[in-house]
């Protein structure tokens, strides 16, 4: 049973994140300074991690799904070469903080995750979203402006896509 809930959210959130249109590419944009809560429901003062060096901001549909948990262990497993590179990785979605907290652990991710349950980090980001869910996007901050933007972020080879805009910014 478990099993084909999984296969049906999978389907749903495919269906949601391909109805949700194009959007402007908002390249070279200053990035949003938004405070938003993680999955410790500790506040995280994004302009605070600009400060500090680049910023990977990944939005993701729904904590523990299938394409949500390849996009995010992917980053997981190349944590080390992002932050080799100087990259913070967070990860966003709609989901409650307890519901982030239990995926982080459960896929043991190495960054935060925003619980943005009220959108306000999606729509300050500009991220489309259908239901409740956040369309899969990635934005990599530089100085404080999107120096690259997904706007449909891959699953499995999101990681690898961010570590070849590094290469390109260098």
């Amino acid at each position: 049973m478990k099993h084909v809930l999984y296969l049906l959210s999978a389907l749903f959130l495919f269906q949601a994140t391909a109805c949700f249109g194009e959007q402007p590419d908002p390249t070279g944009k200053e990035a949003p300074a938004i405070k938003a809560v993680n999955q410790e429901a500790q506040m995280v003062d994004f302009s605070e991690l600009y400060k500090k060096g680049k910023v990977l901001v990944y939005f993701y549909p729904k904590a523990n799904t299938p394409g949500c948990t390849a996009q995010s262990c992917s980053l997981r497993d190349a944590y080390a070469e992002l932050t080799e590179k100087g990259v913070i990785v967070l990860g966003v979605s709609t989901d409650s903080p307890e519901d982030q907290k239990t995926f982080q652990k459960d896929h043991n991710l190495p960054f935060d995750l925003i619980a943005d349950e009220d959108e306000k980090v999606t729509k300050a980001f500009g991220v489309p979203t259908k239901m409740g869910f956040a369309k899969r996007q990635a934005f990599l901050i530089v100085d404080g402006k999107i120096a690259w933007f997904d706007g449909s972020a891959s699953t499995k080879e999101q990681a690898a896509d961010v570590l070849a805009q590094l290469e390109k910014l260098q």
